[in-house]
């Protein structure tokens, strides 16, 4: 047996890489997702609670590009599937399982940007980084369906046990940052329109007085 290790490392050594990056990568995206979505809640609104949070929420987003990255990276150098930098790099051109791999490098694409936006966000601007960053969701629900229809180990009752068990909890706090995000923009255009109220009472007053 482990004379055999050597021959199976040269001969299935790279899709091993990118089956164990890519569920790493899947969990750490959900771990990321799941403490942002967290975080936009606001539980707490204690100050440490808030830092740590964003901290883990960083460093976890920050391991999941890495573990994408030494997914592609693998999945280029696989000797079996020899996919070409265009099978990874361009959505829906490698064959195999062709629309799960090809949402499979749309989720990385969106995985790069959003993340790295995150140290662009003074250029780019706070408000539209916080409206970009609100896609996040989309890595993760891009990557769970790209992990069930092209993964290898996804079929795998614990893989099937993990996505269910984390996806409940996600699809409940993104429902709730939605109507989070509604509730507020009803109290600001409520606010716009009692100040309106308020502004046109005072001229109409101010007038009245100017004509007695």
């Amino acid at each position: 047996m482990i004379e055999a290790i050597p021959h199976t490392l040269s001969t299935q050594g790279w899709w091993i890489v990118s089956r164990s990056s890519a569920m790493v990568a899947f969990v750490l995206v959900t771990a990321s997702v799941f403490l942002g979505l967290t975080m936009a809640g606001k539980p707490l609104r204690d100050p440490q609670f808030t830092k740590t949070m964003r901290a883990l929420h960083e460093q976890t987003a920050l391991a999941a590009l890495v573990a994408i990255g030494i997914h592609v990276v693998a999945v280029i150098a696989d000797p079996w599937l020899k996919p070409g930098v265009a099978g990874v790099a361009i959505p829906f051109v490698l064959g195999l399982n062709r629309f799960w791999n090809g949402i499979g490098v749309i989720a990385a694409y969106l995985a790069f940007l959003l993340g790295l936006s995150f140290y662009l966000r003074r250029h780019i601007g706070a408000k539209r980084w916080r409206t970009a960053h609100r896609a996040t969701i989309v890595v993760y629900v891009l990557g769970l369906f790209h992990a069930l229809g092209a993964g290898t180990d996804t079929g795998s009752l614990p893989f099937l046990v993990f996505a269910a068990v984390t996806a409940v909890p996600i699809a409940v706090l993104f429902v709730y940052r939605l109507g989070a995000s509604r509730r507020a923009g009803e109290r600001r255009q409520s606010a716009v329109r009692e100040r309106s109220r308020a502004a046109a009472h005072a001229s109409l007053t101010e007038s009245v007085y100017d004509t007695v």
